[in-house]
């Protein structure tokens, strides 16, 4: 009978260890997932939010905040001139690339090429109106 005691509490010790190791995975995961979310989320990076921070942390004056702003939108219309430039040649090496990969598949994987592009084009749109308001 005492060995089947121990055995149980063998199991029950094992299944214990277990389970905190899963609870302690997901902990970590949750945590380390929720800083990365954190310091990538689009919301902080808005220009009002990046104003804020500066004024706050920086404990900027008016006639400073004044300032600042008028250089994060010249700032912003450079990078939007930049960006128009250099759109052109992004869309064409994006389609060189795309005709390259479409000669290696298969009859059977094109189409289900064709989806993925048309799934990473929209998410990209959606990227470029969010970050560009």
């Amino acid at each position: 009978m005492d060995a089947s005691k121990g055995n149980r509490k063998a199991v029950l010790l094992v299944f214990v260890v277990f389970a905190l190791g899963i609870c302690l995975g997901a902990l970590g995961t949750y945590v380390v997932t929720t800083r990365v979310l954190a310091e990538h989320a689009p919301a902080t990076h808005t220009p009002a939010n990046t104003m804020a921070m500066f004024t706050k942390d920086l404990n900027l004056t008016p006639e400073q905040q004044k300032q600042i702003q008028s250089i994060l939108n010249d700032t912003r219309s450079r990078y939007a001139d930049i960006h128009k430039r250099d759109d052109p040649e992004y869309e064409k090496t994006r389609q060189e690339g795309r005709d390259r990969i479409r000669q290696v598949l298969t009859p059977e994987q094109g189409p289900k090429f064709e989806e993925l592009l048309l799934k990473m084009d929209a998410e990209r749109l959606k990227r470029n109106s969010e970050g560009h308001d």
